[in-house]
């Protein structure tokens, strides 16, 4: 079969790999789609943990083709989708029930083989099945919306609160839905992109803001701001250091700030703690999707979740390479590899 594989830091191929055999509580499946994450950037580059040579791809759909003997649930012909992220259940963290903290976390398309290619192996207990109905590459969205469930979960974000989400990519815009979903009746998106403005006010912000068409503090805090004072909750959804340290300065006294985006490993930023604790704003962060994985799976399913407008491209596996190891395109919100394109 062909797998895209990160063989070092800096060094991704597309090579021909042997078909792999589930264990008796694994199931093979086909790969139907799998999204191009910028932790796969991340990965390329060396800017995140990973355990090369490996194949890449944790945000996967697909259809299981064989299943182990002791396999109980799951049968061939079955559409799939993966919680790549596979907890120890024996350290601390795990027995505290905090297994997205585990000690030992290993992750499909970090450490073990990804989606990136013709099938992937999936433990049983990752696997979560998808409605027939269900279009697969929608169903590749289970793992980013998951991980924006847990931060929405965080955030702790409430009916008739005011909500500014930093970032209009795909975190960005899910967590725009989520938002309104929770009941959040202020919703405002801010990204320097006019399409992805129009985009999220199409599927639920209330308002967008372009950061470069003047002070971003005065537009939305200022007395005659969006929201005068700031808002309750700050969602940075960018994974980039200028936002980071810009989100408290939006957020309301007694707010909360979410860092849902993920930074470059080693990543610095400047924060004032005297006004973290002089305005009383919890800061916090939220890492992957502890338990949310079957409800991002439902929310998709059922239609409460719009992931149709985010696809931006679909490339094949021989294009997986470039695109992962090159810079994301102007306006790209996720680009969806296809095994079979």
């Amino acid at each position: 079969m062909r797998s895209v594989r990160l063989e070092a830091i800096g060094s991704l191929s597309l090579r021909e790999m042997p078909k792999p055999v589930p264990g008796p509580e694994d199931l093979l499946v086909k790969v139907a789609a799998c999204g191009i994450c910028g932790t796969d950037r991340h990965l390329f580059h060396g800017e995140f943990p990973s355990r090369p040579p490996v194949t890449l791809g944790h945000e996967f759909a697909g259809v299981v083709e064989a299943v182990g003997s002791r396999v109980v649930g799951f049968e061939p012909g079955l559409k799939v989708t993966g919680d790549p992220n596979i907890a120890c259940g024996l350290c601390p963290e795990c027995h505290r029930g905090r297994i997205n903290l585990c000690r030992n976390l290993q992750a499909i398309g970090i450490h073990r083989d990804g989606g990136f290619a013709d099938y992937v192996i999936v433990p049983q207990s990752q696997a979560h099945q998808l409605p027939d109905a269900l279009d697969l590459v929608q169903g590749a969205f289970c793992e980013p919306l998951a991980c924006c469930i847990h931060g929405i979960d965080i955030a702790k974000i409430r009916p008739g609160d005011s909500v500014v989400v930093l970032g209009g990519g795909l975190i960005g815009l899910l967590v725009v839905q989520l938002a309104k979903l929770a009941g959040a009746t202020d919703v405002i998106l801010v990204t320097r992109s006019a399409e992805k403005r129009a985009l999220g006010e199409r599927i639920g912000a209330t308002a967008s803001v372009d950061p470069t068409a003047g002070d971003l503090e005065t537009q939305i805090c200022g007395e005659n701001g969006l929201l005068p004072g700031g808002a309750e909750k700050v969602i940075e959804a960018v994974g980039v250091r200028e936002t980071v340290e810009q989100a408290p300065r939006l957020t309301r006294r007694g707010g909360t700030v979410l860092i849902l985006g993920v930074l470059p490993q080693g990543t610095k930023v400047e924060i004032e703690p005297f006004d973290l604790l002089f305005r009383e704003i919890r800061f916090l962060s939220s890492f992957v999707n502890p338990f949310t994985h079957r409800r991002a799976a439902a929310l998709i399913a059922s239609g409460a979740i719009d992931v149709a407008p985010l696809i931006s491209r679909r490339i094949t596996l021989d294009e997986a390479v470039s695109a992962i190891s090159g810079s994301a395109p102007p306006g790209e919100i996720r680009s969806m590899v296809i095994p079979d394109l």
